[in-house]
């Protein structure tokens, strides 16, 4: 048997004793308890971006993406904002693990053509085509949708849209249907109270990964040369090796632009150096709980369906059997979870494939989920809170402009990127496989090159607010997966199989 037959063995039989381990009953779930985003993909967060704007430095941008896997020609009615979720960016500013200052939006729908087939129709049947979200060239929005922005603080509740009327900016349907989407997009970016800027919208997934090699158990593509990248591959921010799963996918998404000193503890703009520069971001959806008669403890207001601080936590490091849990708490109760971060499997498995790792316990990793050094220098020991799963973000670090971005963000010395805050460029599969393979606790020891050979997003990110592009047309979109063009640099431009 040889070497590599032995370890990948190895690899198979941790993994299969980790299914068995049964998690304590503080994680056990029921129907009540956990609601299972697979099964509410309209609640399910694909991604949280926070990170200083590039445009405006004086400024931070939230980005909160939802509804995954969109294919952009899937009408008639394609991919609405649920009325009935309460989305939410929510801001700790004084490093206690709970928010301070939240941002809510709520959506309405208006069926405008209900003789129509479809919600969105352009030159045809005398309707005109699709170039503005209200008034003369909106005939043909069969469905619009209209949503609010609300400002809560420990001083109350501010509406923060000044009277306007908010419109989402509907998926690109087609060059027939909507001549000029780029056009219409820009009418959905509105200024609402102090400057703040606001975009809902459907737009291309920024996302880059190699699903499929990812979940089938690590199984990376070898021409590729992952998972331990070739010199030339890593060292390539613009192409991509691998076949990126999100590739021609929509998703939907609510970007804010707020400035620093709305979000910061003392309302003042601080220098890196000091512990009041941090913030620590999340978003979440949520439902409204159900009441019913008889049931005793059942409550009104809103239930928690799923959060996002950083990317892959839920996915990658806390356990199947507490994902529900995790998701439904909030981050000021992941304590709980701490030994999910402390010994996660995936090094594990590193280490079976003869990628040198630290041993647990990691506490490397505790700069993910407290406010220490190097995202928050000022922070001393006093001041790193509870555990909690927060993007922690230093507003003192001026952010790197789009052209000079660095994948690897902070790892390659772009101290703008993730783990400080995140952008729609940082590459956090990479960014998070070397982390949990030690990367943190010595650079030459533990700095294996791993990635998936997907570099780069598919879309066309912008400089400019809201920073994702736009979404791809529904008549003309196609995708890139293994065997089809999209993988520059591999043979033929087409992306690996194996």
């Amino acid at each position: 048997m040889s070497l590599v037959t032995s370890r990948l063995r190895s690899a198979v039989a941790i993994m299969a004793a980790a299914l068995t381990i049964q998690p304590p009953p503080t994680f056990a779930a029921s129907h009540r308890e956990a609601p299972i985003t697979a099964l509410d993909q309209k609640a399910d967060i694909t991604d949280w971006f926070a990170f200083v704007s590039p445009e405006h430095p004086d400024r931070v941008i939230l980005i909160l993406n939802i509804d995954p896997f969109l294919e952009p020609s899937n009408g008639p009615n394609y991919f609405p904002f649920d009325p009935g979720i309460l989305y939410e960016m929510k801001v700790d500013n004084n490093h206690d693990g709970i928010p301070d200052v939240v941002f809510q939006f709520r959506f309405k729908t208006e069926f405008r053509n209900p003789g129509v087939f479809t919600g969105f129709v352009g030159n045809l049947a005398g309707i005109p085509p699709i170039t503005a979200l209200d008034g003369d060239g909106s005939q043909g929005f069969g469905l619009r949708q209209t949503y609010s922005v609300t400002m809560v603080t420990a001083s109350g509740s501010q509406v923060l849209s000044d009277d306007q009327t908010l419109y989402a900016v509907p998926t690109n349907v087609g060059p027939r249907t909507m001549p000029n989407y780029g056009q219409l997009r820009q009418q959905g970016i509105y200024t609402l109270y102090n400057g703040i800027r606001v975009f809902a919208g459907t737009v291309a997934d920024p996302f880059f990964i190699d699903l499929g090699g990812v979940f089938d158990s690590l199984n990376m593509r070898k021409n590729a040369s992952a998972p331990v990248l070739s010199a030339a591959v890593d060292g390539d921010d613009q192409h991509n090796y691998a076949p990126n799963a999100l590739a021609g996918f929509n998703v939907n998404s609510i970007a804010l632009e707020v400035p620093i000193s709305m979000l910061t503890s003392d309302g003042k703009i601080h220098p890196a150096g000091d512990k009041e520069a941090v913030i620590g971001t999340y978003g979440t959806t949520s439902r409204p709980r159900v009441s019913v008669l008889g049931q005793v403890g059942e409550r009104g207001g809103w239930a928690q369906v799923q959060r996002l601080g950083n990317p892959l936590i839920n996915e990658a490091v806390i356990g199947t059997g507490s994902k529900d849990r995790f998701s439904m708490d909030d981050p000021i109760k992941d304590s709980q979870f701490a030994n999910f971060l402390l010994n996660p499997l995936i090094p594990q498995i590193l280490a079976t494939l003869g990628v040198p790792v630290p041993p647990a316990p990691r506490i490397d990793l505790l700069p993910l989920v407290q406010y220490m050094a190097p995202i928050c220098p000022g922070c001393k020991t006093a001041d790193a809170g509870p555990i909690a799963d927060l993007l922690r973000l230093n507003t003192g670090i001026p952010p790197t402009s789009i052209p000079s971005q660095k994948r690897l963000g902070f790892l390659a010395g772009d101290l703008a990127g993730w783990p400080n805050g995140r952008r729609p460029a940082d590459d956090v599969f990479d960014i998070a496989l070397r982390a949990l393979a030690g990367i943190l606790v010595d650079a030459k020891k533990y700095g294996t090159p791993l990635g998936d050979g997907v570099n780069v997003s598919s879309s066309s990110l912008q400089a400019v607010f809201p920073i994702l592009g736009p979404a791809y047309s529904g008549r003309d979109s196609v995708h890139q997966g293994p065997g089809q063009p999209g993988c520059t640099n591999q043979p033929n431009g087409l992306c690996p199989v194996i």
